[in-house]
């Protein structure tokens, strides 16, 4: 049974004080290949590297991705990542390093058992338009937009297999 909004309301806390500049900055992604996965967010979803940051001790990399303008990105490397790291809502893509190297490597991405992690979110003008560009790109689509029960919106996979749900607002709060 679902949850009415009364209830949902009823379960919500007043927001402390303390917390008025909290902001959802990140969503992380392990990934593979970061040259597949950095293809794939930019070329296909149209996000630009934001900072990257390499660890050399723990033998990882950190590749922020975002929707920001180009010509906004500061040159300066200290003064653009912290920039990078106050926008809102970026993937954190995680390279561990070698996983490229194994062909049998694989993340799992929480759409099959057990499941967990769901998906992330891109909003766009027109899913139909967006799907059909993603199909000259030929994408891997979960769910196209007039599949199943809920239409208008569709679900397309990253090179590591995790979802991406395309949508639009109006069509999708109707």
């Amino acid at each position: 049974m679902a949850l009415s909004v009364e209830d949902a309301e009823r379960c919500i806390a007043p927001r402390d004080p303390t917390t008025q500049e909290f902001l959802m900055q990140q969503t992380m992604l392990r990934i593979k290949d970061p040259k597949t996965s950095l293809d794939f967010y930019s070329r296909v979803l149209g996000m630009r590297l934001l900072k990257k940051l390499d660890f050399e001790a723990g033998k990882f990399s950190l590749f922020f991705m975002g929707y920001e303008d180009e010509n906004e990105i500061p040159k300066d490397e200290k003064e653009r990542g912290e920039w990078a790291l106050s926008r809102k809502a970026t993937i954190e893509l995680t390279h561990n390093w070698g996983t490229e190297k194994d062909e049998s490597f694989k993340y799992h991405n929480g759409n099959t058992e057990p499941r967990g992690f769901g998906h992330i979110g891109i909003l766009v003008p027109d899913v139909y338009k967006a799907c059909e560009r993603f199909e000259e790109l030929n994408v891997k689509f979960v769910k196209r937009p007039d599949d199943g029960t809920m239409k208008g919106l569709a679900f397309i996979q990253d090179p590591d297999g995790y979802w991406i749900e395309i949508f639009n607002n109006k069509t999708v709060t109707k």
